[in-house]
């Protein structure tokens, strides 16, 4: 259960509705997901956040389904199950095969398994991989 309500359209502040506005032309679609509704209680916060993901999911280096297949491991590691949702559908919409999808969850398994076998046994880490 949200600890806040989704602000429909008419409930949003001005500010908050002009975002709203910007994800249905990005997005080429009149849906507004629940998240950007339940951030709509913070007009600042929201515009802020749709411009930082706006560009950090933009095409750059990172093809945009890699950078959506990221956002699902990452979310899954840190438990976020509206996020693993909402960025799994759109690394789909963006062209993740089943097969890709059963990959990416054999990578994060297996690196959640190494990562908690190397964090338990405190093993230093090689001089050659040293940054």
């Amino acid at each position: 259960m949200a600890t806040v309500s989704l602000l429909s359209d008419e409930a949003a502040g001005p500010e908050a509705r002009a975002v709203f506005d910007e994800i249905r032309a990005a997005r080429q679609t009149d849906y507004v997901n629940n998240f950007w509704r339940a951030l709509a209680h913070d007009p600042a916060l929201l515009r802020a956040t749709w411009d930082r993901l706006k560009g950090v999911m933009a095409p750059g280096a990172l093809d945009p389904l890699v950078k959506e297949m990221l956002y699902v491991a990452v979310s899954t590691a840190n438990g976020c199950e509206y996020c693993v949702h909402s960025h799994t559908a759109a690394a789909r919409a963006k062209g993740m095969s089943d097969e890709m999808y059963g990959e990416l969850l054999a990578v994060i398994g297996m690196a959640m398994q190494t990562n908690g076998i190397v964090t338990g046994l405190q093993v230093p880490v090689d001089e050659v991989f040293q940054a």
